[in-house]
């Protein structure tokens, strides 16, 4: 019987090729027949390893959750940006590479995060989802999140309408 070691960890700059692999592949899985698919492919190419590579160590704290010697998902979370929402806290990104969605990882990452606003006394922590990315809204509310928000990005000549999360 083998075990592999699930461990959360700040990212390096030598996950930069895994994370901008999760990245493409769970936007992908995510948001093909949501986004345009033009302005899909842009945003999927502005985030490579090099972009990555200059992420890590910026003010925002990134994590990341490795499955033995493979990065398999990524949170980016800090201060909440939107004066608008009454939390302290947000997180800009939480994914998942798609084969691993679904088996209690996502609970982990988030969960971590979570505790790691704790330790800093951020009670309320903000997420926003795009209305309709049906299975991220249906985590966010098994996690507890509550809309409190709404609003609507225009890309590409698409409205997406989305909702904030308020969890705390």
């Amino acid at each position: 019987m083998s075990t592999q070691v699930v461990s959360i960890r700040r990212a390096r700059e030598q996950d930069a090729g895994m994370l901008s692999e999760i990245f493409d592949a769970a936007w992908r899985e995510a948001y093909q027949g949501i986004i345009p698919g033009v302005a899909l492919d842009r945003m999927l190419a502005r985030r490579g390893p090099r972009w990555w590579r200059s992420t890590v160590g910026r003010n925002r704290p990134l994590v990341v959750l490795e499955l033995g010697e493979s990065v398999i998902g990524y949170v980016s979370y800090g201060r909440c940006r939107d004066r608008a929402l009454k939390a302290e806290g947000e997180i800009d990104e939480i994914y998942l590479a798609p084969t691993y969605q679904g088996l209690g990882y996502g609970t982990r990452l988030f969960r971590a995060v979570r505790n790691d606003f704790a330790d800093r006394d951020v009670r309320r922590v903000a997420v926003w989802s795009l209305t309709e990315n049906d299975r991220a809204r249906d985590f966010y509310e098994r996690m507890g999140g509550r809309v409190v928000a709404e609003a609507c990005d225009r890309i590409a000549g698409a409205d997406l309408h989305k909702v904030a999360y308020l969890f705390g």
